[in-house]
Order: C-alpha cells, then sequence, then structure tokens
C-alpha cells in the first residue's frame, strides 16, 4: 500500500506513522501539514518528511493510494471528503469528523466509490480483548444487564496541543473520548446502541476556557434492554497522567457473574456466583495484531472485526450521542 499522511495536529498519528515505517507491506510516499510549528514538531519527533506543498496536490498524486489522517478534529471530516473524491482510501485517526452532514456525506461517498474508511481503534489490541471477546462468546457471564465504562483522561491545560480549546476545531468531548467506549462495548457483547436516554457535557476544569465543555457523562439502552452508563471527562489528575486505573476501566454486570477490565491492567478479574474471591481471565495465547494491519488485511479483501462499515456506524453513534448533548 502506497501510504500518504495529512496532518500531524494528534500525537496519535505518530504512532501511526510508525506502525507504517515498521510495516514491509506500506510505502510512505507522502506527508503534507499546512501547519509550521507540527512540521517541525514531526519532523523532530519522527522523522516526517514532507513532500507536497498543499492538500490538493497530494490528492493529485496518482502514486497516493491511501491517506492517514492526522489533523485537528475540526478538520478530518473535509480532508475525508475531498481524499474520497479524489478516489483515495482513507485511514483515520479518531474522530473521523465533527458533524453529522460530515459523515453522511463521507458515507454516501464511501458508497459510491467503494472506497475503504478505516479508523484507529487501536485498544482492540490491548493483551485481554481477545480474553474477555471469548469468555463473553461463551456465555461467562450469562445475560448481561448492565455495563459501565469510564475513559478519564488528563486534560492538561498548557501542555496539551491548543487547538483543542479554539472554537471549532474539537468537536465535543463525547465524540472525541467515548468512540473506543463504545467501540469495545458493541464488540465484546453483539448489543447496539437503541436508545440515548441521556447525555451531559459541561465545563469543570479549563476555567482558563468555559467554553470547553471537558466533563461528559452518557446514559443508553442497547439492544436486548441492558442499560449503560459512561464518564469520559478529561477528570484524571494532570500529574497522574494516564496511568489511573480509571484511564478507560469497563465493568459488565451479568447473571453469573461481574467482569472488569481496564487500559493499565494485564488482565481481566473476575467475580463469580458461586465463588468466594476475584479470579484472573488469562489472556489468549495468541498473537495481538494492530490497527493498521486489520485495515490493509481489509485492502486484500480478508474478513476483519473493523471493516469500514463498522468504522462508519460507531462514528455516527458517537455524533448523534455529541448532538445529543449539544441539545
Amino acid at each position: 500500500m502506497k501510504l500518504a499522511f495529512i496532518g500531524f495536529r494528534h500525537p496519535h498519528i505518530r504512532t501511526l506513522y510508525k506502525l507504517a515505517q515498521e510495516n514491509p507491506d506500506v510505502e510512505i510516499v507522502g506527508a503534507y501539514e499546512a501547519n509550521a510549528d507540527a512540521r517541525a514538531a514531526a519532523t523532530e519527533a519522527i522523522g516526517v518528511v514532507f513532500t507536497h506543498d498543499t492538500l490538493e496536490d497530494l490528492l493529485a498524486d496518482p502514486n497516493v493510494e491511501t491517506v492517514a489522517i492526522g489533523d485537528y478534529y475540526g478538520a478530518r471530516g473535509a480532508e475525508i471528503i475531498a481524499s474520497l473524491k479524489a478516489g483515495k482510501h482513507v485511514y483515520s485517526d479518531k474522530p473521523l469528523c465533527t458533524s453529522i452532514s460530515e459523515w453522511e456525506e463521507i458515507c454516501r461517498l464511501q458508497k459510491e466509490t467503494g472506497k475503504k474508511v478505516g479508523c484507529m481503534l487501536d485498544m482492540r489490541y490491548l493483551p485481554w480483548v481477545g480474553a474477555v471477546k471469548r469468555f463473553l462468546d461463551e456465555d461467562g457471564l450469562g445475560e448481561i444487564h448492565a455495563i459501565s465504562f469510564g475513559g478519564q483522561h488528563p486534560l492538561m491545560y498548557g501542555k496539551r496541543e491548543s487547538w483543542y480549546f479554539e472554537k471549532g476545531c474539537h468537536g465535543g468531548t463525547v465524540n472525541d473520548i467515548a468512540v473506543h467506549g463504545v467501540d469495545l462495548v458493541e464488540y465484546f457483547t453483539g448489543k447496539r446502541i437503541e436508545k440515548i436516554e441521556r447525555v451531559r457535557t459541561w465545563n469543570a476544569f479549563s476555567k482558563e476556557v468555559p467554553e470547553f465543555l471537558d466533563c461528559a457523562q452518557l446514559m443508553a439502552t442497547l439492544s436486548g434492554g441492558t442499560g449503560l452508563m459512561a464518564d469520559v471527562s478529561y477528570a484524571a489528575p494532570a500529574s497522574c497522567g494516564y496511568a489511573t486505573p480509571y484511564y478507560w476501566r469497563f465493568t459488565f454486570w451479568g447473571e453469573k457473574g461481574v467482569l472488569e477490565c481496564n487500559y493499565n491492567s494485564e488482565y481481566a478479574r473476575l467475580w463469580m456466583d458461586g465463588e468466594e474471591s476475584e479470579r484472573l481471565l488469562p489472556n489468549l495465547d495468541e498473537p495481538v495484531s494492530d490497527c493498521l494491519r486489520v485495515f490493509l488485511d481489509e485492502l486484500a479483501g480478508k474478513p476483519v472485526e473493523i471493516d469500514t462499515e463498522w468504522t462508519l456506524r460507531v462514528s455516527g453513534e458517537l455524533l448523534r450521542l455529541q448532538a445529543a448533548a449539544t441539545r
């Protein structure tokens, strides 16, 4: 795959760039970034070589087959739309875009062109994910009636990229953060969001920018009546970074017991009915893939668990959740 990068405004795209460098099936053939500071930072941090002076030049380059998007959130929708119109496959950091109208146009163009659209849902490749998926598929918890997850991030105002706090650049805390949680919940359970019960966003920590709604909570009903509650706020202490147990913590309450897993643990934990103490769920003895490899497999026509249809559907769900918060 001949891959070109558009935008280096979020650190996530550096991870993707490194994955592309290490993958023998990928050739990096271009890079574009409009912001001079972001260009300099990407060059210094990971050695990016910028090859095109404009987005239009990059998209007109016949050597580019696929584009990777890492611009600020508010710019991504227009860039994805332009890329699809130019006949390119698209792989983006999350979120894909910040408005339902952009999402609808992306869906229309994807169907019209047949080009693939992927997203960096890289939490799928944590060590315990495969074990949790198999355990729940084998009815390990019985019927699941309640699920909660938290994705508490540190705000780090003054250190985090400044565009987060600029009007029109961010697009909302629900759309920004909750996509990883919704993706994993739906992957693990096979359930989908059927009804949005309540979504709230508000400003609590970024007092310097009162219009930035840094806290977000939601309540939804999944298929089969399962309840979902989530908190995806920028509320974690900055000094602790991403090291707390509340940085991506999932709890599933079923008829047979309780399962909990979090980003910073090696194993998922179980408390089962009939057992008096906690036990660990052993991880699968199978190689773990990565998000770029999965997209390459889709391009090759192989069946994958995160395909274009899944990516677009989940992205649409998050935009609807964000719109509910705005209302």
